[in-house]
C-alpha cells in the first residue's frame, strides 16, 4: 500500500504543472474550462446559500468538465487511468477549497 501511495505522489507535481500550460495543451484547456465552470457555478450559488454548500454544488454541477479534464490527463503519456483515479479526490478537494478561499497545504 505504501508503494502505491508513493508512486501516486510522484505524479502530483506533473498534475500541478498542467494548468500552467492552459493554452498549450488539451489537458490545460480542459482544466481551464473546468475551473471557469466551477467559478461561474459557485458565484451563482453563493448569492443564496452558504459558501460551503455553494462549493459543493459547483463541484457537482461541473462534473462533466471535471471528467473531461481527468480523461485528458488519463490519456496523456505521463499518467494512466489508475493514477488519475487515485489523485481525483485530492484534485476535487483542492478545487473546492479554492472556491471557498481556503489554502490546502499539499503537493497539489
Amino acid at each position: 500500500m505504501r508503494r502505491v501511495l508513493l508512486a501516486s505522489l510522484s505524479a502530483l507535481p506533473l498534475l500541478a504543472a498542467a494548468p500552467v500550460r492552459a493554452e498549450e495543451s488539451p489537458e490545460g484547456a480542459r482544466h481551464a474550462a473546468w475551473q471557469a465552470c466551477l467559478d461561474e457555478a459557485f458565484s451563482d450559488q453563493v448569492r443564496t446559500t452558504s459558501r460551503s454548500f455553494a462549493a459543493t454544488k459547483a463541484v457537482t454541477t461541473c462534473r462533466d468538465r471535471e471528467e473531461a479534464y481527468l480523461g485528458a490527463l488519463a490519456g496523456s503519456p505521463l499518467l494512466d487511468g489508475d493514477d488519475v483515479a487515485r489523485i481525483r479526490p485530492a484534485l476535487v478537494a483542492r478545487a473546492r477549497d479554492r472556491l471557498m478561499g481556503e489554502r490546502r497545504l499539499s503537493a497539489l
